[in-house]
């Protein structure tokens, strides 16, 4: 595929993030870097409330650094990411969550890190959650154990945004999960590859709008549970473990 020269590409699926979208985009534009080029991909992700309108309403805005995508059928939430990476034109690749429970400015920081590391495009940068409290901090460390364990390679956070890599490492994701397994995936990817994980500390908040697809409730944590165990037993299938 060729791509016109771009420093970073950020995906950031949305999936009835209504709430959140108008001040996730104000976040990004009081804050966009000079230092390097970028571009911010939102992919609406088979929305079902007022996001595809205010999508258009944003689209119809000259901005280009902004990428407006659609897809009519909410697959999951990697499913979305894929789709924005195939249309990313940059260098560095990365993405991060639409909840704003992090930053989305962590990300411009986070890029100046991962390319002053003298060995960045063998590198994987990820977010780690700091400011939470301890019962979330407990849940993510046991299923970060027990999934190390399981796939015989050091995880850790798995959930924790941003994630960012250079485009080279797209030969490295042949089979990318199309739901949240994606995050557990491409660190997979990485260990089984022998790149470096850098870790980038970001501080979580509570949500403020609209409600958790992830493990932000109980019931969420035991969906999380079950989904992420689900594919660590095919993925053990998959690959001979």
């Amino acid at each position: 595929m060729s791509y016109k020269k771009i420093d970073l590409s950020v995906i950031i699926p949305c999936y009835n993030e209504s709430a959140s979208i108008t001040k996730l985009i104000s976040r990004i534009k009081s804050n966009l870097p000079n230092k390097f080029s970028f571009e911010i991909i939102f992919v609406n992700n088979g929305s079902t409330d007022e996001s595809t309108s205010l999508f258009h309403q944003f689209r119809l805005e000259e901005n280009h650094c902004f990428k407006f995508l659609d897809i009519e059928e909410n697959i999951g939430y990697g499913n979305g990411i894929i789709y924005g990476m195939n249309s990313a034109m940059g260098d560095v690749i990365a993405w991060t969550h639409a909840d704003l429970q992090t930053d989305p400015v962590d990300i411009f920081e986070a890029y100046e890190v991962f390319i002053n590391h003298p060995n960045f495009p063998t590198c994987i940068l990820k977010g780690k959650r700091i400011n939470r409290n301890l019962f979330d901090t407990f849940f993510t460390r046991c299923m970060s154990i027990i999934s190390s364990i399981l796939l015989k390679k050091r995880l850790s956070d798995i959930n924790a945004q941003p994630k960012m890599f250079h485009r080279s490492f797209l030969g490295n994701l042949p089979n990318p999960p199309k739901d949240f397994s994606l995050d557990l995936y491409l660190l997979y990817q990485t260990r089984l590859n022998n790149l470096k994980v850098i870790e980038f500390p970001v501080s979580f908040e509570k949500r403020l709008y609209g409600k958790s697809k992830g493990g932000g409730t109980l019931t969420g944590k035991f969906r999380l549970i079950v989904r992420t165990f689900r594919y660590i037993l095919k993925l053990r299938k998959d690959v001979g473990i």
